[in-house]
């Protein structure tokens, strides 16, 4: 990642490049990244080809202003705290299912970053829902964000659950890994009628007021900082779906995407 690369990532943030990477800097960038880059899983809907390579991350992310899921928001994200700095190692998850049980291989991508103030964090963009800040590694009390109560639970062979508000989230594994590792758990969540991103469509991002804007298909909903639903509609035609990735998550797209079945006019 080059310089020129590094700026404009910063620009679409609207933070500042850091002195030094440090803690305080970190939290800045991670909810900078939450309020700007949209958890979204569009491409799959679209046709359009998913690369965990560093250079289409960028370019989906810079060039294309787009978002992306996991693997994409948390390996853009890692290119970027590393040139500026940060000590950045790529860690694989398994999610909790409903029910009881984890997901699939590499389901998850989430980063453990250290710090020149000898901080070790777990820093995750690309899980919606979670932490707005990141959750100090090494520490196992309650860890209270704008967005919950988090704990790091130490489990058995060395792994981390991640539980928020006493529900665990995921099942972190603590060997570092390569971001070609992720690309099987990425290709199964865009591919398998199993995997719930095949299923729906999804693009949501934090405001900057604390609360969240989704789209889901043609569903708008936008919640304050208390959770209250301040906003929530069914979208009309494609024009107006346009205009609001377009209003709300500064996203030109050429065509609505639509969840597979739904192509004749069937709301996703």
């Amino acid at each position: 990642m080059n310089s020129a690369q590094t700026d404009a990532y910063l620009d679409r943030l609207g933070a500042e490049r850091p002195a030094r990477p440090t803690a305080d800097a970190l939290r800045t960038l991670h909810l900078r990244h939450l309020e700007t880059v949209p958890f979204e899983n569009l491409s799959i809907h679209l046709g359009e080809e998913i690369v965990l390579t560093e250079e289409r991350l960028l370019g989906k992310v810079l060039g294309g202003r787009r978002g992306g899921f996991c693997y994409e928001l948390n390996g853009a994200f890692a290119a970027l705290l590393t040139a500026l700095g940060f000590e950045v190692t790529l860690l694989a998850a398994r999610v909790h299912v409903p029910g009881g049980g984890l997901g699939v291989p590499y389901d998850h991508l989430a980063l453990r970053v250290g710090t020149v103030d000898g901080g070790e964090w777990l820093a995750d963009v690309g899980f919606g829902g979670l932490s707005n800040g990141p959750l100090a590694w090494r520490e196992r009390g309650e860890q209270v964000d704008a967005a919950g109560v988090f704990r790091l639970v130490d489990v058995a062979e060395g792994d981390v659950d991640v539980v928020k508000d006493g529900t665990a989230q995921y099942r972190l594994e603590v060997r570092p890994r390569a971001l070609g590792d992720f690309v099987a758990g990425a290709w199964w969540h865009r591919t398998s009628p199993e995997s719930h991103f095949t299923r729906s469509l999804v693009c949501s991002r934090l405001t900057e007021d604390g609360g969240r804007v989704t789209l889901s298909g043609r569903k708008l909903k936008v919640t304050g900082v208390d959770g209250a639903v301040s906003e929530a509609r069914e979208l009309g035609d494609d024009g107006e779906v346009l205009a609001a990735y377009r209003e709300w998550f500064g996203m030109e797209l050429a065509r609505v995407p639509r969840v597979r079945g739904t192509e004749n006019g069937g709301r996703e």
